[in-house]
């Protein structure tokens, strides 16, 4: 890299750190290796694979969580990852639309949802939580559910017996995995589309089957 694209670059970071924080991209999941790849961790998934397209890494701390930020749309967005786990994940969202003053319709969640099959996504502009403990707590601490969401299917427990928790923990197969790997594009494309105002095109593009 040449003098001139260093300075290039420079500049262009500090013309980033002037422009104020104007939405909050949070995918949920669970801190820790033990975690990773699992089911509940989808959210994490899709937010690291918005990232990868920017080659940029999530891995600042801030705000009770591992966060970058992207230039999206030529808005500027945090991108988060909540540290404190799932039934937390509302303390991490809190405090950082509190400190950028950002209200509820500018925040994406992405997260996983055992309704869908897996590979699955549907979007919304708001809604309840759906029985989603993290939801429940962005909800409480936000005191809104006015806020869009995208949800990835990670497929229903095998049978009704089947321990809810081992489930959401638990790995995805080859095969699921397959069908995983565009549906965390596809939520990564959302996200930049409901930045740009565009959430209707978003759900009819991708809230299919």
């Amino acid at each position: 890299m040449s003098i001139f694209d260093i300075f290039k670059s420079l500049e262009k970071e500090k013309e980033q750190s002037m422009t104020p924080v104007e939405f909050i991209i949070a995918g949920l999941g669970n801190p820790g290796t033990q975690y990773e790849d699992t089911r509940h961790n989808c959210g994490f998934m899709a937010a690291e694979t918005l990232a990868e397209g920017f080659n940029t890494e999530i891995k600042r701390l801030k705000f009770k969580s591992l966060t970058a930020e992207l230039q999206l749309g030529g808005k500027r967005c945090l991108i988060m990852k909540p540290t404190t786990f799932m039934n937390n994940s509302g303390d991490a969202i809190e405090a950082a639309a509190g400190f950028y003053k950002i209200p509820p319709e500018r925040i994406i969640v992405i997260y996983d949802d055992i309704s869908l099959d897996v590979g699955r996504l549907r979007i919304r502009a708001k809604g309840s939580d759906g029985g989603h403990n993290g939801m429940k707590s962005i909800i409480l601490r936000l005191n809104s559910d006015s806020f869009p969401r995208i949800r990835i299917g990670v497929g229903q427990k095998p049978h009704p017996d089947y321990d809810l928790a081992e489930w959401v923990l638990s790995r995805f197969t080859k095969a699921e995995g397959e069908k995983l790997e565009p549906a965390l594009k596809n939520a990564a494309r959302a996200a930049e589309l409901i930045v740009d105002g565009k959430i209707n095109d978003a759900m009819n593009l991708y809230n299919r089957g």
